[in-house]
């Protein structure tokens, strides 16, 4: 008996034990008292729910486009965590599924990590869709970053409305809700493909691998059947403040509504010119699955595409600028890449992505790895928070605009100035340095030549004319890459930062020089002055003030052989001082 009762109370105590491992903390992301939800046009508007249309507009366009803006696709939320478990939950209105397209399509959720580095991780899950659809991702691990964490985006529902979301990690992790981002969005415009049909997850939908591979939010507006360019929508695309607006209508475009190509084209991009001079890119039919097979289907979308070149033809004709096109051909769908011959499958969207992509980059001026090794990235490698800081940033260029900006890592980063950090070592210097003027720290510590190429791409240095940007680059580069690199992705942001800022003087400070690598760091610079391009930027020595006669740097003029410490920053500010006060 005794021992029957002592094997009770261990069940017992492994029952509570395990209860207590699992208790999970949940959060609506609504709750917040900031933005959550990414891929909403109209944010103010449309608060508190996963809708793509405000209320209004529900007077204005027919009901069948109104029931689909219901649909959460291209929508997703982001937050940071350390668990190793991570579930969610919510309820959806409509169907599971269609016949074409599963329910972790239609239905399903979809998450994605980024580590510390910016490198992007798909996170695999199990799944339930009952009454209260649940994805559980287990076994999650962080590696050398466990303290930090990933920060997560979740894809919602592609073709279903969602009624409520809750996220939820056991008790003693970290679960934070990340605000969606003051960034200027791709607008996409179109169909079902647009939407998402039929991808077999969201994540897979093109416009989100666009959104993922870009960095860049995109708006979703593609309505299932009912991407008619109807003057009605186009008065709601001509209200948001877009970096981009794509047009991919055309599979939606046949029938009856063929001849009404044309006209509205036409008076579609005018009502986009009477707001914005954004670029527009047009996009053809891709439908060359029934190439071969059916005669009909061809010739009846080479004849919508016929319609849409005249129009694009007409629009530059009249003048209007900043219009790109995207064909059939530069598409390069193939015949494995459909469903049933309208609607890509996860290859075809896939392939989609793919064309545009480059297109976009290239309408976006951001070619980078055509010319040098870095591919834009963000990054979390120190205690601060990368994100957080580049919003503030937005935030401080809107407020007022800067006359000088300060691109660079900690060094930049810990000296002064706005946004404020957690150290300021050189505020005497710097405001005696930068006295009467505007000026804007794009300081972000642990930024390697990628990191500050992505914030570039990403707004900081768009919406105001600087008179003066100083770049002071390169120091975290020199573990991961060669002298040659280093010099090439300078050379980058130097190309980057004068298409954004086209009056600016732009100067490049050399590196900093540092205990153990003062040798490399002094070749690097005496390279690095040669090969600038010398016709677009100013080179600026950095290193005299802080090495000895034998080559070494003065350790009195660091905190740790890196970073200046007080006098450090005055030494700094007089080599600067030469080239801000011209």
């Amino acid at each position: 008996m005794k021992k029957h009762l002592l094997i009770l109370l261990a069940c017992i105590a492994s029952t509570l034990q395990l209860s207590a491992q699992t208790q999970m903390q949940w959060k609506n992301p609504m709750n917040e008292n900031f933005q959550v939800i990414r891929g909403q046009g109209w944010p103010n508007e449309l608060k508190g729910t996963y809708n793509r249309l405000p209320d209004r507009a529900e007077k204005t366009i027919r009901k069948a486009v109104w029931d689909l803006s219901r649909h959460s696709a291209g929508m997703s939320i982001a937050f940071r965590s350390d668990a190793p478990q991570i579930k969610i939950r919510y309820q959806v209105s409509g169907s599971f599924n269609m016949p074409h397209m599963p329910s972790t399509g239609v239905s399903g959720v979809d998450m994605y990590a980024t580590d510390i580095h910016g490198e992007l991780l798909w996170c695999s899950a199990r799944y339930a869709f009952r009454d209260t659809v649940t994805y559980t991702y287990n076994k999650l691990s962080y590696g050398q970053s466990a303290s930090k964490g990933y920060e997560y985006e979740v894809y919602l529902p592609l073709y279903n409305d969602v009624k409520w979301l809750e996220v939820g990690v056991q008790e003693g992790y970290k679960l934070e809700f990340l605000p969606a981002s003051q960034e200027k969005p791709i607008v996409l415009y179109g169909t079902s493909i647009a939407q998402g049909a039929c991808a077999s997850r969201p994540g897979m939908a093109f416009g989100n691998i666009i959104g993922r591979k870009l960095g860049h939010p995109v708006v979703n507006l593609g309505f299932s059947g009912n991407g008619q360019m109807e003057p009605e929508v186009f008065d709601l695309l001509a209200e948001i403040d877009a970096q981009l607006f794509i047009l991919d209508n055309m599979p939606n475009m046949g029938g009856d509504r063929a001849p009404k190509i044309y006209d509205r084209t036409i008076n579609g991009v005018h009502k986009i010119r009477e707001k914005t001079n954004a670029p527009i890119l047009f996009v053809e039919h891709y439908a060359n699955s029934h190439n071969g097979t059916s005669i009909e289907e061809e010739e009846s979308y080479k004849k919508l595409n016929l319609s849409f070149r005249k129009a694009y033809r007409a629009l530059q004709q009249e003048g209007v600028q900043n219009l790109h096109f995207l064909s059939e051909e530069e598409l390069g769908l193939s015949q494995d890449c459909s469903v049933e011959g309208w609607h890509p499958n996860d290859l075809g969207m896939q392939v989609y992505a793919d064309a545009y992509i480059p297109k976009i980059k290239n309408i976006l001026n951001e070619e980078s790895e055509k010319r040098c090794i870095f591919t834009p990235l963000t990054q979390q490698r120190d205690s601060y928070n990368w994100k957080e800081r580049h919003e503030q940033v937005l935030a401080l260029n809107k407020e007022k605009a800067p006359q000088i900006v300060l691109i660079g890592n900690s060094i930049t980063h810990y000296w002064a100035g706005e946004p404020t950090a957690k150290y300021a070592r050189g505020t005497d210097s710097w405001e005696k340095l930068f006295k009467g003027k505007v000026v804007r720290n794009l300081g972000f510590g642990w930024d390697r030549i990628e990191n500050a190429l992505w914030r570039i791409y990403h707004g900081e240095l768009d919406g105001y004319d600087a008179e003066k940007v100083i770049l002071l680059m390169g120091t975290n580069n020199l573990d991961k890459n060669t002298d040659d690199e280093i010099i090439d992705g300078i050379n980058e942001l130097v190309r980057a930062v004068r298409h954004r800022q086209p009056k600016a003087q732009i100067y490049v400070a050399g590196i900093l020089p540092r205990a153990s690598k003062e040798g490399r760091v002094a070749n690097l610079n005496k390279l690095l002055q040669v090969r600038l391009l010398a016709d677009e930027a100013t080179y600026i020595d950095m290193s005299s003030e802080f090495l000895q006669p034998n080559g070494r740097i003065i350790k009195e003029l660091f905190t740790d052989g890196l970073h200046p410490n007080k006098e450090g920053y005055q030494r700094m500010a007089k080599m600067l001082e030469k080239a801000i006060k011209e």
